[in-house]
């Protein structure tokens, strides 16, 4: 399959990062995961709200800047175990994982990301449920 195929789809959705990707790139499960404790990501994650796309690139782990693409899915996808039905009722987050390769259509060069106060905030979060141990689930 060539990377023109299969970007093909018609719905928006985004994948927050600071991994530097072009256009007909291809995002993968099977490397080591931008947040937590890096284990081996079973899944892509995107979702299909600036807001979500935001927090990943504001939260991946790294020293770069973070970086907002429009992605397409290859393939079939489920809504986020991590958040849905988790911290928030059904899927208002409209988030997803799946299997399959994400094909990076374009990338988002302007947008606002959120204030210090509520990164610092999202920070202090993460770190509680790091004490408590729970982890992303990724099976």
């Amino acid at each position: 399959m060539n990377k023109t195929s299969v970007c093909n789809n018609k719905k928006i959705f985004y994948h927050g990062t600071k991994a530097d990707l072009k256009k007909g790139d291809l995002i993968k499960a099977g490397y080591h995961s931008n947040y937590g404790s890096r284990k081996k990501a079973n899944f892509v994650y995107f979702s299909a709200t600036m807001d979500a796309a935001i927090w990943g690139a504001e939260l991946a782990q790294g020293d770069t800047l973070g970086r907002i693409y429009i992605i397409e899915p290859t393939g079939d996808f489920e809504d986020d175990p991590n958040l849905t039905d988790k911290k928030f009722k059904g899927n208002p987050t409209k988030s997803y994982r799946s299997k399959y390769p994400l094909c990076v259509v374009d990338e988002i060069l302007h947008w606002q990301g959120h204030s210090k106060d509520m990164l610092e905030q999202m920070y202090k979060n993460l770190e509680e449920l790091k004490k408590q141990g729970i982890e992303a689930i990724n099976d």
